[in-house]
């Protein structure tokens, strides 16, 4: 489920996961089955499980106006416009954080309230969460050594599997660019930006890897799975399993049946 269910130019966020996660956990109940969750995006995963404060959907019409402005006067200038309508926002962001610049200012503009306002009221109650009574594993390797040679070997196995092609086939559309949420996703990016670097520099780009890109993108993908962990470190409701260990998979069998309701 969810799966290859959007296009790139799309953006999806955690409101659209949580409508259409709910949704799913409700059908598969109904089957009388167990929904699995497994991933991924930590932000999107709490907002299942804590709710979402009372926010505004997208409006297309305002983001395109304000990418307009953006691309004339720069993102550091709609952060500063951020910081006169709502400080507490523009506080925590980078002036070249895009993305979020361009929803806090949308916020503002389609309902007049700062971005700040929503998140300090939620509006869901906890027993609404339609993942409450389920169980939350989290696999967490106690060796940072062994997890950076796994991230080394995937991220080996995706050039290997064709990925710097695949990016240069989005890239040939012609409707996408690298401040889409989507390309801006780590290994999306640093592949765009060395296809940007190999077409300055006149280097051919019909290769399986190219200068930089292998190092940034592990690199990149370290980053990210140091913000996961951190994320889940902040689940005191997760039940841990070192990732690592030998008896790992033994250790998550044997925790989830222990919670499995025995026969009479």
């Amino acid at each position: 489920h969810l799966i290859d269910i959007l296009d790139p130019l799309q953006s999806y966020s955690a409101a659209d996961f949580v409508r259409d996660a709910t949704a799913l956990i409700a059908a598969i109940r109904q089957r009388h089955a167990i929904p699995l969750l497994v991933g991924g995006t930590m932000l999107y995963f709490k907002a299942l499980m804590d709710g979402l404060d009372d926010m505004p959907a997208a409006d297309p019409a305002t983001r395109a106006r304000l990418d307009a402005e953006a691309a004339e006067h720069g993102w550091p200038a709609m952060h500063a416009r951020l910081a006169a309508v709502d400080p507490a926002t523009a506080a925590r962001l980078a002036p070249n954080d895009s993305q979020r610049i361009q929803r806090a200012l949308e916020v503002w503009a389609t309902t007049g309230q700062p971005l700040s306002h929503f998140h300090q009221a939620k509006t869901r109650a906890a027993s609404a969460n339609p993942i409450s009574a389920g169980a939350f594993f989290s696999l967490e390797p106690e060796n940072r050594a062994w997890l950076h040679e796994r991230i080394a070997r995937r991220f080996d196995a995706m050039l290997e599997g064709g990925f710097l092609s695949e990016v240069q086939q989005l890239r040939a559309r012609g409707d996408l660019h690298p401040d889409l949420p989507s390309m801006r996703c780590v290994g999306y990016r640093q592949a765009w930006e060395a296809l940007d670097l190999a077409a300055t520099s006149g280097l051919p780009s019909d290769q399986p890897d190219l200068p930089g890109l292998r190092e940034k993108g592990i690199a990149a993908t370290r980053q990210l799975a140091k913000r996961q962990i951190t994320w889940l470190r902040s689940m005191p409701q997760r039940r841990r399993i070192a990732c690592d260990a030998p008896e790992a998979e033994q250790q998550l069998v044997q925790a989830a049946l222990a919670l499995v309701p025995q026969a009479a």
